[in-house]
């Protein structure tokens, strides 16, 4: 038996001189554009913002985006994953703004808008690039040749055409509605821009005095109500009470005197208060409060607005009516004493003249939570102000429909609810933001503020039959980024053209997104695309579940548990690991709490993984559905086995590259394991394509990395050793072995490369050729499709009884403490006719592998230690090998093991729920595995005896 020369590949896996050399090699050669052949498969990628940079987020949905459109790609289809970025408006102005300031010490303002943008286009056009440089770092297969950007060209037309076209049929609208306002920002944001955090606040409670004389019927002049924002009373336009409130029957319709205002007020009927909270009493804001809003749109209240746009007291209120006309029957005057005020300095007066005025009932400590702007920090302010909306509801009911009749079906199935539940209880959407980098509203107010709505404004004139001595001026608003994204699926293929691409990609096939943008994003999709299009924008919408730390956490940078792929992929030492992370704190202590815990949690940094580890690591933990709690120990085990990957392929090619492969019509002789492995392999093939199908990502991962660890490297490579490393062998065998490992070696990496794509093309561009497989890239290659001519049962129970043989061997070795390479004398009994033909047929494999001095039939038994075998037993003779003591207390362990199992079955037997509810089959199969149990521990208890009387 000779070893043979070392394989082409090099000794050690490098996976950044791959990685990054393949994606290059990738992309120059247009691999990832569309066939132009085939069914049509596309996925449209969630537009990362364009001033962002790679996060776990990103590549986890990312790895399974490039997984579905590689796997559908081998299955010959024309497929498109549309690759493109997201304008941001908030996040790109702040970030321009503060370079601004920075560089030049200015603000947009001293620019003014026109200078300002073009600023922006040029920080685009010099930094915007990096979440898509980094997203070819992750392997990503998009088609960059068609790459967009939500304010290009193309894509500004789809958005005014939009616009336009919802306007002309009354679906836009102009209104003085309530919305989140940021104060500093001076924009209404959206929820999704909303953080609610939790902290410790007070409820003041106060004492509105009942108007001429009335009195409640516990005999009190006054009602008590709490407010956590006591600022908002200058705003109040009623107080509410339960319907059913006995205590407040005979005051419904009597007024209050509103403090320090000194406006009479109306106490309402409304469910909305609570008789079992405080007082039962609530004071209704109607322009300051969501909940109050409907309250007083339900009593017909009238808008009155107090604050600013900084969240300031006005000088004199805005008196508004529910239709946004303004109201003239009520006074607008405030206290002279809060104007001009900040929020919160208006509330520590406010709470000091109330309690002087002897109305400050008490003081509440409570925890309760407050909205902050994402990008500002401030606590949002809900503002009664001049926006731009869209009717949802006629929108909403074919979308709702869409999903009903299965035209969309989400993955998993429940987060259906979730967007029913949106859907049915939807609100206009308030699509204007009073930024200036975004789409800006195409719409032109004359003088007198009648709006006319258009591409531009000589298009207005042409519309609205306009002289040029009418002045008009654009709004200077721009829409929620929101509304371009909606478009995402049609926009981004040239609509409203009715390109090309548009009639093969649309509907897409998949949507891949958080469920935390289901309403924000999924759903306005639907109802923007079938609004436009008359199709759906996709058929299946896969919703994944948020990467945590180890600890369960959501990932923060305040928390110092962020963890960027990048640094897994390419390695990061711990000096900029804690650079990296406590950067830019304000909080010195906090900036050295994270990094104790960086140092404790990565004392070294974090070493170099690979993308293909990372990729698959992902996709091994993507339970449908469920959130991911990051393991650093399986990104290791998952680095170790593209390592296992990388041998094996050494192994295979320094054993064939050169040698007869049987790639011609030679004959060849297959082995016992060649045919087994040929047939499990066909079963993987069959299991990965099933579990893609299903989007069971982790399922497709965990059948591929059990086959090729433990069946292919394990236990083939091993059992291809006897037949090549052997004089003896036949011509036909030796072809046969090494055609099953160059050809089950090249499914393997075809099987392999959606997941991971960088080390399965290199290994492949080497193996191809032996395969007798030809292609320029893997990713062109075929999907593997099980053939069932080749599944071997037979094959497979004969490798499982040889496995169970040597593992039989392994046990009485470890038991015994006796070196791996020493040989032994085996001794089998008890062997049926099959066992004995199995034994003759895989003598060689078994002296081989096992590392057997001999292994022969036996009726008579010296003493020795035995192993299990089904029924068969397999001896090692005491003389010279067995540690008695060692051999009793092993055999002590197993018998004590089947006894636990023996009882187990025998009280899930005598369970009568169990009994009568499981079928026949089932009972007489735990019947039989009991008595099977009981066999074998009485030879194990007699061979102890036996040891115990030597």
């Amino acid at each position: 038996m000779t070893s043979k020369p070392e394989a082409s590949l090099d000794k050690t896996y490098q996976p950044a001189d791959i990685e990054q050399r393949w994606a290059t090699e990738w992309e120059n050669k247009g691999y990832f554009r569309p066939s132009g052949q085939g069914e049509a498969y596309s996925i449209m990628i969630p537009p990362p913002n364009v001033t962002g940079s790679l996060h776990m987020g990103h590549a986890f949905q990312d790895s399974i985006m490039d997984t579905l459109t590689r796997w559908q790609r081998m299955q010959q289809k024309n497929t498109l994953w549309q690759v493109g970025t997201d304008h941001a408006g908030i996040a790109t102005q702040m970030v321009v703004e503060r370079k601004l300031a920075a560089e030049e010490g200015k603000t947009r303002h001293d620019l003014g808008r026109d200078k300002f943008l073009e600023k922006v286009w040029e920080w685009k056009e010099e930094s915007g690039g990096t979440i898509t440089r980094q997203l070819r770092r992750l392997g990503a297969s998009v088609d960059w040749d068609r790459e967009r950007f939500t304010m290009d060209e193309g894509f500004y037309k789809a958005v005014q055409e939009v616009f336009i076209r919802l306007y002309d049929e009354g679906l836009i609208y102009r209104g003085k509605r309530l919305v989140n306002w940021d104060p500093k920002l001076h924009t209404a944001i959206s929820d999704l821009e909303v953080e609610n955090k939790d902290q410790q606040g007070n409820f003041w409670h106060f004492r509105y005095p009942l108007a001429d004389g009335v009195t409640t019927a516990d005999g009190k002049n006054y009602l008590v109500v709490a407010t956590t924002r006591p600022e908002t009373l200058l705003g109040d336009t009623c107080v509410a009470v339960n319907p059913k409130d006995e205590r407040y029957a005979s005051i419904i319709g009597k007024d209050v005197i509103l403090p320090l205002v000194g406006r009479r007020i109306p106490v309402v009927a409304d469910d909305h208060a609570d008789m079992e909270k405080g007082s039962g009493c609530v004071k209704i804001t109607p322009a300051h409060d969501f909940n109050d809003y409907q309250v007083g749109k339900r009593h017909h209240m009238p808008l009155i607005n107090v604050m600013t746009l900084d969240a300031a007291i006005r000088d004199q209120a805005e008196v508004f009516n529910l239709d946004g006309t303004i109201n003239e029957a009520v006074d607008p005057t405030l206290p002279e004493l809060f104007r001009g005020l900040d929020r919160y300095e208006a509330r520590k007066l406010l709470v000091a003249e109330m309690d002087t005025l002897g109305l400050l009932e008490k003081v509440e400590a409570i925890n309760n939570t407050l909205p902050y702007g994402d990008r500002s920090g401030v606590v949002i302010e809900p503002l009664l102000t001049d926006q731009w909306f869209v009717k949802i509801a006629p929108l909403a009911e074919p979308a709702i429909k869409a999903v009903e009749n299965g035209d969309i079906q989400f993955v998993p199935k429940q987060y259906e609810n979730m967007y029913f539940a949106w859907m049915r209880d939807i609100q206009d959407w308030c699509i204007s933001r009073q930024l200036w980098w975004g789409h800006r509203v195409p719409a032109w107010y004359d003088e007198s503020g009648n709006i006319y709505v258009a591409q531009s404004e000589e298009a207005a004139r042409r519309k609205y039959n306009l002289g040029q001595d009418v002045s008009l001026e654009q709004d200077s608003d721009v829409l929620d980024t929101w509304f371009s994204s909606g478009l995402w699926t049609f926009g981004t293929l040239g609509w409203p053209e009715q390109t090309d691409e548009l009639k093969t990609f649309h509907p897409t096939s998949v949507l891949v997104t958080g469920f935390d943008i289901i309403f924000f994003w999924v759903a306005r999709m639907i109802m923007l695309t079938l609004k436009f299009t008359d199709q759906v924008p996709f058929k299946t919408v896969y919703v994944t579940g948020l990467i945590r730390d180890d600890n369960g956490q959501k990932m923060s940078k305040s928390k110092g548990n962020v963890l960027d792929p990048l640094d897994m992929i390419d390695g990061i030492d711990l000096d900029s690991l804690l650079e990296k992370r406590t950067s830019g704190m304000m909080q010195p202590q906090l900036a050295e709490k994270i990094a104790r815990q960086t140092r404790k949690a990565f004392p070294e940094g974090i070493g170099a993984h690979g993308t293909d580890a990372l990729r698959f690591t992902l996709l091994a933990m993507a339970t449908t559905g469920r959130d991911i709690n990051w393991d650093m120990k399986r990104l290791e085990g998952y680095r170790n086995f593209c390592n296992k990957i990388w041998n094996a392929a050494r192994y295979v090619l320094s054993n064939t590259e050169g040698e007869d492969c049987g790639t011609q019509n030679e004959a060849v002789e297959l082995t016992l394991a060649d045919r087994w492995i040929i047939s499990r392999l066909q079963e993987t093939e069959a299991a990965i394509t099933r579990h893609l199908e299903s989007y069971r990502f982790d399922l497709a991962a965990n059948t591929y990395y059990e086959f090729v660890w433990n069946d292919y490297c394990d236990w083939y490579l091993e059992l291809s050793k006897p037949v090549l490393w052997n004089e003896e062998s036949s011509p036909e065998a030796l072809r046969g072995t090494r055609r099953t490992l160059v050809r089950v070696l090249e499914v393997i990496l075809r099987l392999g490369h959606p997941m991971m794509p960088f080390i399965t093309e290199e290994i492949w561009q080497r193996v191809k050729g032996l395969a007798g497989v030809e292609g320029d890239t893997l990713m062109q290659a075929q999907w593997p499709v099980p053939n069932e001519s080749r599944m071997d049962a037979a094959a497979v129970s004969d490798i499982e009884w040889v496995k169970g043989v040597i593992l039989a061997v392994r046990e009485l070795r470890a038991a015994n403490n006796l070196a791996p390479g020493k040989p032994l004398p085996i001794l089998i009994h008890n062997a049926s006719t099959e066992d004995q033909q199995r034994l003759e047929a895989n003598r060689l494999f078994l002296q081989k592998l096992a590392k057997l001095e001999s292994i022969e039939l036996a009726d008579t038994l010296p003493m020795s230690a035995m192993q299990l075998v089904g029924q068969m037993e397999v001896h090692l003779p005491l003389a010279g090998f067995i540690d008695k003591d060692a051999e009793i207390a092993r055999l002590q362990k197993e018998i004590d093991r089947l006894q636990q199992d023996i009882q187990r079955t025998e009280a899930k037997l005598g369970n009568e729920a169990f009994v009568s509810k499981a079928p026949a089959a089932v009972v007489e199969k735990e019947k039989a595995k009991i008595e099977e149990n009981r066999l074998a521990c009485n030879k194990l208890q007699e061979q102890q005896e036996q040891l115990k009387a030597l």
